[in-house]
């Protein structure tokens, strides 16, 4: 069907994908006004990779542009509950990043004084000091560690569908168990687009389907480079409160780039690793040897979690860039067409700061300092840097 024919609902925004960055990017377009329709093809929001989301919000990336956003999605994380009435068992933990080995130091320290100069708070702490602050680490060949006191978690569920109830109140329009089949155009710019149950007309379109996204761009025949690879978490029985940050481990271990793990406030220690060599593809069936490994390394970190019993795992999809950040920002082949893809695992920390940033792109109303993160993200960049903290 040609855009001409159209009928049905004419939008100013239509969003693919209901997820991490999907919904708060309509909640902030609605939010100004904008008359917005999601599509999904699950039957109700973050029911794709956010889901298997552990719940770490953290500003501690190593580059700028993750560093602002992310600093955004924790004032409105910290603020959602009091703002909104939402609960999203916010808690602010903090986050720690540990070294086990010269490299490990050396790479923390290194990215301090970008790190302070992007607005966050953090601070990096001696052995000695490092064990004052959190007691129940392994003292043994510990170097030291950075602390960013104001990052934290909270429930990707609540947090999720908490945006998604505040996106209806302000108008927009969702529509859940819908398959995009086409994306129309006319004159080199976006129209609208066709599902497998009707027709939406709008001049813009924000692909934000995560692992999905590079099947979306394939209608306007553009290869996007994004490519899923798979990671497994993990939750324990509650036990009584030991642990205030999450805690992360870079040095690389057997079959395993980094492992990260943070108790929550109900006592459960949530848990995840990355795995190294990557696994590739879509495949979300847990594995019968992540539990050794990931155990092998919180033990050796913290000892004092071994006779923790686990209550289950899980899989889910980190959509991967060739430099480990997302592609953010205006298309440039077809007027209209907006990217905000490869997250690299972080969407859920990411969407909250990164939708209103989308709502002032699409509404032409970007900041200054807008423009120096979709200049970073942009879609368009060359690959030739890799991030420090993935």
């Amino acid at each position: 069907m040609g855009w001409s024919s159209m009928t049905g609902k004419t939008y100013d925004v239509i969003v693919i994908g209901a997820g991490s960055i999907g919904v708060p990017a309509a909640w902030a377009m609605a939010r100004s006004g904008l008359r917005v329709l999601v599509l999904d093809r699950m039957g109700s929001p973050g029911q794709g990779s956010n889901k298997a989301a552990i719940g770490g919000i953290r500003a501690t990336h190593s580059e700028p542009a993750k560093i602002r956003i992310c600093l955004r999605s924790l004032e409105l994380a910290a603020s959602w509950e009091e703002t909104y009435g939402d609960p999203i068992d916010w808690r602010t933990g903090g986050y720690s990043f540990v070294a086990y080995g010269n490299d490990q130091a050396n790479i923390l320290k290194g990215l301090l004084e970008a790190q302070q100069a992007s607005g966050l708070d953090i601070r990096w702490y001696d052995a000695p000091d490092l064990l004052q602050r959190i007691p129940a680490l392994n003292p043994e060949e510990l170097l030291g560690g950075t602390l960013s006191p104001g990052d934290g978690q909270c429930s990707p569920l609540l947090l999720g569908h908490a945006m998604f109830r505040q996106a209806t109140r302000e108008g927009a329009d969702f529509r859940f168990r819908e398959t995009v089949t086409e994306i129309l155009t006319g004159d080199g710019r976006i129209r609208g687009v066709n599902t497998d149950r009707g027709t939406y007309a709008a001049p813009i379109v924000l692909n934000a389907a995560g692992a999905w996204a590079p099947e979306i761009g394939r209608h306007l025949g553009i290869e996007h480079p994004v490519a899923p690879d798979s990671h497994e978490a993990g939750i324990t029985e509650p036990v009584s409160r030991f642990l205030d940050p999450m805690i992360v481990d870079i040095k690389p271990g057997a079959r395993s780039a980094n492992c990260y793990f943070f108790q929550l406030a109900t006592g459960q220690v949530l848990f995840s690793l990355t795995p190294h060599p990557i696994v590739p593809g879509f495949d979300t069936r847990e594995t019968s040897d992540f539990l050794p490994r990931v155990a092998q390394r919180m033990i050796r970190v913290v000892p004092k979690l071994a006779n923790v019993r686990v209550r289950r795992t899980w899989r889910g999809l980190y959509p991967m860039t060739p430099d480990g950040a997302p592609l953010v920002g205006r298309s440039g082949q077809t007027d209209g067409y907006v990217i905000a893809i490869g997250m690299c695992g972080h969407g859920f920390m990411i969407g909250p700061g990164l939708g209103e940033v989308l709502d002032r792109l699409v509404r032409n109303d970007l900041t200054e300092a807008d423009d120096a993160i979709l200049s970073d993200l942009s879609p368009n960049r060359a690959f030739d840097a890799h991030a420090a903290l993935k």
